[in-house]
């Protein structure tokens, strides 16, 4: 029970950051959870699907190849992670009339990615203990967040803009971008001090991610 209960405290951590910079005019609090849900589930099993078919159609099998560990990263688990929640964001977030206000975009698409990351971190953590739960706690959950805000972002900008197919694709671009980085520098931990990039793109990611939701916050139509 403690294991689960460290497994679930950083996600329910970060929705309540951004449940309460929803400043002007909150999600109902059904519609977030059905999001959150759909991610723990629906996004879960979409990623296990294509993992199934890369392993069939792109096989990794060289540890140390430097080339083999960048398509993992960016190919197999940034675009097969994030294009799992985004098609949740973009099918069933972003067409529902509570979709309002740009902000909407980055609180649904990181409810999605912590459904995601919670089933997770719940693995993870019942199969590693208290230390995997203390380092994901400040490195993974963190990352799925800003990989959600930034989607997010760009997802809202979409939902009220005239070129919606070009922003909604460039919210799922940035995010495997930084998600394929992040994962990219942890893979290729054979190349010592490396690991260190998994950091500076995290930081990167969480300062674009403050500047995503003040910029939202500032052109909120409910802004008074």
């Amino acid at each position: 029970m403690t294991l689960l209960l460290l497994a679930l405290a950083p996600i329910i951590i970060v929705i309540l950051y951004i449940y309460f910079n929803d400043t002007y005019e909150k999600e109902p609090k059904r519609i977030l959870f059905y999001n959150f849900l759909l991610g723990a589930i629906v996004s879960i099993i979409v990623t296990t699907l294509i993992y199934y078919a890369f392993d069939i159609v792109l096989p990794l099998t060289e540890h140390h190849s430097v080339y083999q560990q960048f398509l993992k990263a960016f190919v197999v688990v940034g675009f097969t992670e994030e294009f799992s929640k985004y098609i949740i964001v973009r099918y069933y977030a972003q067409p529902n009339k509570e979709f309002n206000e740009q902000f909407d975009g980055i609180v649904y698409a990181v409810m999605v990615s912590m459904g995601f990351a919670a089933t997770e971190n719940i693995f993870y953590v019942l199969e590693s203990g208290y230390q995997t739960a203390m380092l994901r706690a400040f490195t993974a959950i963190p990352a799925h967040a800003t990989f959600g805000i930034l989607m997010g972002y760009f997802v809202g900008k979409a939902k009220f803009s005239n070129h919606q197919s070009l922003l909604n694709i460039a919210g799922l671009l940035l995010a495997i971008l930084f998600h394929g980085a992040y994962d990219f520098f942890l893979f290729i931990d054979f190349i010592p001090g490396i690991w260190v990039g998994a950091f500076i793109s995290l930081a990167i990611a969480i300062f674009l991610s403050k500047k995503a939701i003040k910029r939202h916050q500032n052109q909120s139509k409910f802004k008074i």
